[in-house]
């Protein structure tokens, strides 16, 4: 699975505390030891100070049940954000970069049954994302387990091992659980019954194990041998879902009693005292067209329920139509399905004027023809959807009524509408159910606005009431940096969106404006090149260039343990006595190295050669040890040097599919980019206005919305709007517009394009691009290049060729402008 920017942030950080870690635990452990010989103490907080290393956030020190200091950080993101994949990714970056490791244990840590299948499903799919990060941690190592799976030591030695568990099941005051912690054949990881002496010795390494005494300690003392103190033996990493909902007193005392190497806490909402190392908001989250925004809230005024329960249905009716119509030309299923919040569900407590699970479930069979098959009904003691796959194409549910058993660990990106028919004092419930309808199914925009955004239809509510809790919700799941992103419908036809026409002034160049792609000729058709099918197979992989590789310098001195041993002199003096290194590397393991390239090379085989290429060149300077003891720096350094060179051997192969006359740069009727004649915008949005708040003039449409404008773009919108040389400026919006494939997987999407004007007709267009000094980096770079070749192949055809219906040549210019120049290039072009 491809990470989103933002994962890939939060990840880089993750290294970076993991690398700081393993450096100053290594000094500490060294100097602990030296003193320790000279009866001197060291206790110095290396969580602490590595933690200052990497960040300026608040920290709180932490310790694990034998008093040592725990490493514990918490990873802020939002419902829906992706915490379960990055809490794999996070395995796989401490075993490498801080336990220098890839087995060992680790104890998974959910809130609820619901997350706890789902993840346990999730876990053991081989096939799921999840699943295949471990896998690639391990090397194909991997033992998903739950408290009732028994496993032995020749387990932890070879395999990575994750124990799933409840909060509940590791709670020591809860009376049905105390089993964790009762004999429960863990024999082999203790010493042998009898032998007292090592069980002594055990319990002073490890203080805080339960022990069996008996009263007159005839038989002294004894171990249990119970999954509780093998956990404390296994120092594992602990993962903490919902990290905020574990810190009771008794909470936090279980989990640091297990002796944990590290703590890591996913939360939306972590709390105060939480170390957090980095934050995801939800704007990081829209950005990467993860959720459904904007959000409607359309408050009926109708006193009949039926009515906001029919207008849900009519929505999720027209959702549906839209799905149908987006699977045809895409492929792509959706499946809209509406939450429905009632107030009573229970079998006796129908009546008393209040809205009952089944008042719905009749309504929408018998009055609104809907089929039994489509509804599903999810209370304490009635589920309907447990175990199925809500988002297979076999699934029929369309509708699920609840009262607030959906409130977490539900995940259905089908989820689009939410019906509140409970009255105001269920608002609580409902504040937690909102999260449920924001996710975007495949967590990207389907570019049909109906389908990019979510509702909620509320009856008998104060419409103010109703918005700030769903505010407070939207802050509850870490995003209320959207709060801004509600829109108050006030009980109107759910038209969320306006039409935009072009310009009177410019309706003859209407449905005329086409713009040139890069094309491919497909038997007698032409379509857009594709990144992944016309780009990568032609990848010569022989061609890479391992110089770099051969150039890597190994240090000797990686991952050795340096046994320092000081005593004072006659002068009481600090002196070094004697110095002993013991090598602590990893084992060179090619299958391990080759699964982290395969996100960059589909072929497997191909990814194993390049591997065993590297670890040839470089057995030719280095021992196998030496290799071995870098294992995590060769990773990364091969990596990042793969990942350059398959962008250098794809500009290859696209340079010479254009040289070859394969890919052309021209308009072709059916795979043109055409302006549109219409656009639409929020009907809630602001027009974008010149600096005294007269009109835009010379846009290609009536008005523009400010929201799609950062600052830098805003004042060359402006700036283009006063020049009297000027036709037209069309502002064109990102993964919707027009945009320019080139031999990176990534779409180029510039900013404008805008015309200039020869009395009243075209002179020439202009693409442009625009960046602020901060982004001078390899990505404008390339955008500059793919340009430059654009403007070349450009001026080999005439304007004929890319204007279709428009007379006469034109030249059309692709430009990357930087916030200190493009004021200039634009006076130079309409002087």
């Amino acid at each position: 699975m491809e990470l989103k920017d933002y994962q890939k942030a939060v990840l880089k950080q993750v290294k970076s505390y993991a690398d700081a870690l393993s450096r100053e635990k290594q000094k500490f452990n060294r100097i602990q030891k030296s003193l320790a010989e000279i009866g001197e103490t060291y206790d110095v907080d290396f969580t602490q100070k590595a933690w200052n290393e990497v960040t300026e956030n608040a920290f709180t020190p932490k310790r694990n049940g034998v008093n040592s200091y725990l490493p514990n950080f918490c990873l802020k993101v939002p419902t829906g954000g992706g915490k379960t994949l990055l809490a794999t990714h996070t395995i796989d970056l401490l075993n490498q970069h801080y336990l220098n490791k890839k087995n060992g244990f680790v104890l998974w840590v959910v809130p609820s049954e619901q997350i706890f299948s789902q993840t346990l499903d999730s876990l053991r799919n081989r096939e799921h994302p999840y699943r295949q990060t471990l896998d690639i941690s391990s090397g194909g190592r991997t033992l998903i387990l739950t408290k009732n799976d028994h496993f032995s030591p020749e387990d932890i030695q070879e395999n990575l091992v994750v124990m799933l568990i409840m909060l509940q099941s590791s709670n020591r005051q809860n009376k049905e659980t105390l089993k964790m912690f009762q004999d429960g054949g863990y024999d082999n990881f203790f010493p042998p019954e009898g032998e007292q002496s090592k069980h002594e010795e055990l319990l002073k390494k490890v203080p805080n194990l339960d022990v069996i005494q008996s009263e007159d300690n005839i038989f002294g003392l004894q171990l249990r041998t119970s999954l509780g103190n093998t956990l404390r033996l296994l120092e594992p990493i602990i993962i903490v879902d919902e990290g905020h909902k574990a810190y009771s007193k008794n909470a936090r005392s279980t989990l640091e009693g297990f002796n944990p190497t590290v703590m890591v806490e996913l939360s939306a909402t972590p709390p105060t005292t939480s170390n957090v190392l980095f934050s995801v908001s939800g704007t990081d989250l829209n950005k990467e067209e993860m959720i459904k925004l904007d959000m409607h809230v359309i408050n009926k005024a109708s006193t009949n329920w039926k009515n906001t329960m029919l207008a849900s249905l009519e929505m999720r009716n027209h959702l549906e139509e839209l799905a149908i119509q987006h699977q045809a030309q895409t492929g792509i299923y959706i499946r809209p399905i509406v939450l429905i919040q009632v107030e009573r569900t229970g079998n006796d407590q129908r009546g008393e004027n209040l809205i009952h699970t089944d008042d719905v479930l009749e309504y929408l069979t018998q009055e609104c023809g809907v089929p039994i098959s489509h509804i599903a009904k999810k209370t304490s003691t009635h589920n309907d959807i447990e175990g199925i796959d809500l988002l297979s194409p076999d699934c029929e549910i369309r509708y699920i009524i609840t009262k607030q058993a959906l409130q977490e660990g539900w995940d259905c990106p089908f989820a689009y509408v939410l019906t509140v028919l409970a009255n105001t004092n269920a608002l609580t419930a409902m504040t937690q159910l909102v999260g449920r309808i924001l996710r975007q199914p495949y967590a990207k925009k389907t570019n049909i606005p109906d389908l990019d955004e979510s509702y909620v239809f509320c009856y008998r509510q104060s419409a103010g009431t109703i918005v700030d809790a769903i505010r407070s919700g939207l802050t509850r799941d870490g995003m209320g940096d959207l709060a801004g992103k509600i829109v108050e419908s006030h009980d109107r036809e759910p038209t969320r969106k306006i039409n935009v026409d072009i310009r009177d002034k410019y309706k003859e160049f209407s449905g005329k404006i086409y713009l040139p792609r890069f094309v491919i000729q497909e038997r007698n058709s032409w379509r857009e090149i594709a990144y992944d099918m016309d780009i990568v197979p032609r990848i010569d992989w022989s061609k890479i260039d391992f110089s770099p590789i051969a150039e890597l310098t190994l240090s000797s001195l990686e991952k050795k343990d340096e046994w320092l041993n000081l005593n004072l002199d006659n002068n009481n003096t600090l002196l070094q006595t004697s110095l002993k290194e013991e090598n602590t590397g990893l084992v060179l393991d090619t299958v391990f190295m080759t699964r982290h390239l395969l996100t960059l090379i589909p072929n497997p085989w191909i990814a194993f050669e390049i591997v065993e290429t590297a670890i040839k060149i470089l057995k030719e300077k280095y021992s196998t040890t030496i290799i071995s003891t870098n294992l995590v720096f060769l990773i990364d350094k091969l990596v990042e040097h793969v990942e350059k060179e398959k962008d250098k051997l794809a500009e290859e192969v696209f340079r010479n599919l254009v040289k070859e006359k394969v890919i052309h740069f021209f308009i072709e009727e059916t795979s043109a980019y055409k302006i549109p004649s219409r656009i639409q915008v929020k009907e809630t949005s602001r027009r974008l206005t010149r600096e005294n708040g007269s009109p835009i003039q010379l846009s290609l449409f009536d008005y523009d919305s400010e929201d799609e404008f950062n600052g830098l773009e805003k004042t060359v919108a402006v700036y283009l709007d006063k020049q009297e040389k000027l036709l037209w400026w069309y502002r064109n919006i990102a993964r919707v517009g027009y945009y320019v494939q080139g031999w990176k997987k990534n779409k180029i999407y510039p900013d404008f394009v805008y015309a200039e004007k020869n009395e009243n007709e075209f002179k020439k267009i202009h693409i442009l691009e625009t960046k602020g000094l901060h982004l001078q980096n390899e990505d404008t770079q390339y955008k500059k290049d793919i340009f430059t070749l654009c403007n070349e192949l450009g001026r080999e055809i005439t304007w004929s060729e890319l204007g279709l219906e428009l007379e006469n040549e034109k030249e059309i210019e692709f430009q990357v402008l930087y916030s200190n120049e493009w004021e200039n290039e634009i006076n130079k072009q309409m002087k």
